[in-house]
């Protein structure tokens, strides 16, 4: 059926609003389409298709032309997948399985629709209030003290936004200020996923008759491959600084660097880092850090990365950030490592890591060093995770835990307790050997102390805490919501604490941080010895 027409028609109703599939609608019309044939079965399908694009970049003259071209071929790859329903007649299984060139074990009889997400049309199309989340309005930026614009805030020290609790326009509004601003003399900036009617592009395209702009847009953003092609042509077009990264490698790194002519008549540079993508639709309903700031150390760092990204210039060092691939995953290690270090030596030992998956087996192995020296570990991992917590003499004292809520956890946040020296980390990585080893991306310190104790007390003891939207992974590998895991029905009276809801309360001025509830001190143990195989 042709993907312009919906998956799901709503009806005509009077009292009540009813829906019907698009599929059942076919199967009731079909002995309509097939004169003088009588419908023996039918069932509703759907074919997943290996979506990579397979580019020879080494060899490619061009990556825009060439990315363009295989979009055309993503339609016809191989199929990977397929989804049928559950009553669906053997033949047609075993028809379409042939036809497909599958396997067994890639069929899968699915007991509902064939394409959940098509249920989506629903919340849009049912005017039930009621039944919704209520209206969220988030936090603006407000500036401190006699501070006359955003540059004289970020001369004074750094911001912090949690978005979607902190407004997003903050972000879009440093850029668009810096396009208009005659004292900015140049724009550095990534694009991997950006919205339709991003604000942030024409802002560019503006800022390019007047000053320096540059642009690393990454064409082979799975899915967004089209749109950014669009961007990147109309970038060149206004006379923007087009390039697309390293060869072999996406860059996923969120950063935004200018340079300034201040009032004071120094000239300075001033960046925004951030775990999410510059896209003002999903930073509505995705959770994620931005980092604004002028600081020196950090700025001309971000600098180094973009001369890495445009000239492919190495250097030794892009302290204090942790680049990949260069660096940061022997620098992660590192950092767990030495939180092994303070844990055999009686000093206080801490990681809290909070990311989308957790899947390098370096990382996995450090984490059980660390657990097995006594260090206290807690992941919040909203995805796969291949590491197996709570196993006796290897991971004792880690503990993870999925927060799946209204808005979609996406925030990379890194915490080490270092022996009472507490450090933070945010970016754009996860624990994940694509992002460690095939990506660009950048993890940047919090070096202001309010803004860290920020991250610990106000962001990670919230989720931490929460019992409600929490599920706990056991050692067998099967999650369960949290007060299930504690032999629970339901969490207790009023114990029940919602981290996301917390935050939106916070946001609005509703509550404060006395309401996050104390955590429990984890289990002692002893620290356990393990010999390696």
């Amino acid at each position: 059926m042709p993907r312009a027409l919906p998956r799901l028609i709503r009806l005509p109703s009077e009292g009540t609003t009813d829906f019907i599939f698009l599929a059942d609608l076919v199967a009731y019309h079909a002995a309509r389409m097939y004169h003088g044939y009588d419908i023996v079965s039918s069932a509703a399908f759907r074919v997943t298709r290996n979506s990579n694009l397979y580019l020879a970049e080494e060899e490619s003259r061009s990556l825009l032309e060439s990315v363009r071209t295989e979009l055309h071929n993503r339609r016809k790859g191989d199929a990977v997948r397929l989804e049928i329903e559950s009553e669906a007649d053997p033949e047609i299984i075993e028809r379409l399985r042939t036809n497909f060139e599958l396997e067994p074990w890639q069929v899968f009889s699915v007991d509902g629709p064939v394409n959940l997400s098509r249920l989506f049309n629903i919340y849009e199309q049912t005017d039930r209030a009621d039944l919704k989340y209520k209206p969220f309005v988030a936090r603006e930026l407000r500036l401190t003290g006699k501070a006359q614009d955003l540059f004289e805030e970020l001369r004074n020290h750094d911001v912090l936004l949690h978005h979607p609790f902190d407004s997003f326009d903050a972000v879009v509004s440093f850029i668009e200020s810096a396009a208009k601003d005659p004292r900015v003399v140049s724009i550095k900036q990534t694009l991997y996923r950006t919205n339709e009617q991003s604000l942030i592009v024409p802002a560019l395209i503006a800022a390019a008759e007047k000053k320096e702009v540059t642009a690393v847009v990454e064409l082979k953003a799975r899915f967004d491959e089209a749109s950014n092609i669009r961007w990147a042509r109309d970038l060149e077009d206004a006379g923007v600084q087009v390039f697309h990264g390293l060869v072999g490698l996406k860059t996923h790194c969120k950063l935004s660097l200018l340079v300034r002519h201040d009032e004071d008549g120094k000239t300075r540079s001033y960046a925004h880092l951030g775990t999410g993508n510059y896209n003002a639709t999903t930073a509505r309903f995705y959770t994620d850090l931005s980092l604004l700031t002028s600081n020196p150390e950090i700025t001309s760092a971000v600098h180094d990365v973009f001369s890495f990204l445009t000239a492919y210039a190495e250097h030794p060092s892009y302290e204090p950030l942790m680049v990949a691939p260069l660096d940061l995953a022997e620098q992660c290690l590192a950092l767990i490592a030495r939180e092994t270090e303070h844990a055999r030596h009686g000093r206080p030992a801490r990681i809290i890591a909070k990311m989308n998956a957790l899947l390098d087996k370096n990382i996995i192995t450090e984490l059980y060093k660390a657990s097995q020296a006594g260090a206290e570990i807690d992941l919040i991992v909203r995805g796969m995770c291949a590491l197996r917590p709570g196993i006796r003499g290897v991971s004792d004292r880690i503990r993870v835990r999925s927060i799946i809520g209204r808005f979609l956890e996406h925030s990379r946040i890194f915490y080490f307790l270092n022996g009472g020296e507490e450090e933070v980390y945010l970016g754009s990585a996860d624990w994940m050997p694509r992002n460690l080893y095939e990506r660009v991306e950048v993890l940047f310190p919090i070096k202001d102390p309010l803004l860290r104790e920020r991250v610990r007390r106000e962001i990670l003891d919230a989720y931490l805490a929460d019992n409600v939207k929490t599920r706990i992974l056991l050692k067998d590998g099967a999650y369960k919501y949290s007060w299930l895991a504690q032999g629970k029905r339901k969490p207790v009276g009023g114990k029940a604490f919602s981290a996301q809801d917390f935050l939106i309360a916070l946001a609005e001025g509703k509550q404060s941080l006395d309401a996050i509830p104390a955590l429990p001190a984890p289990k002692r143990r002893r620290a356990s010895v393990r010999s390696e195989r």
